[in-house]
């Protein structure tokens, strides 16, 4: 077995790194969530948070992105502009908080933001409004 993947990874070096990055990134995805303390919820976890827990829609999109369509009750700060609008969600600060935007990067970002602004419940749409 061994001498295979020697020999795999002579023969194929390219695919070989595709491979081994493939692995890193995975890695760091499931890692990395643990090490933020931030939670990717699925559309069916943020729905039961939303409707259980009254959690707050934060949609870090451009504004005319949020006004193409959006989630019911969310409200828009552009992530761009979402340190200088921090205290708009201060009155939120106990309540669980879900950061969407289109495919699940900006509002990445926008958790670790938030997390770093001592907001306790901060949650990542995962896959965005693509997978709402």
């Amino acid at each position: 077995m061994e001498q295979q993947l020697v020999e795999f990874m002579g023969n194929h070096p390219n695919l070989f790194m595709a491979l081994l990055t493939v692995i890193i990134l995975l890695i760091w995805n499931i890692i990395g969530e643990a090490i933020q303390g931030i939670k990717n919820l699925m559309p069916q976890e943020a729905t039961l948070l939303i409707n259980h827990e009254d959690a707050l829609v934060v949609d870090v999109r451009e504004e005319s992105e949020y006004l193409q369509g959006h989630i019911l009750s969310s409200i828009n700060i552009p992530a761009n502009i979402l340190t200088d609008k921090m205290g708009r969600l201060e009155k939120y600060r106990n309540r669980p908080i879900i950061i969407s935007c289109m495919s699940g990067s900006r509002s990445a970002s926008a958790c670790s933001l938030l997390k770093k602004k001592g907001f306790e419940k901060v949650h990542n749409l995962k896959g965005g409004l693509i997978a709402w």
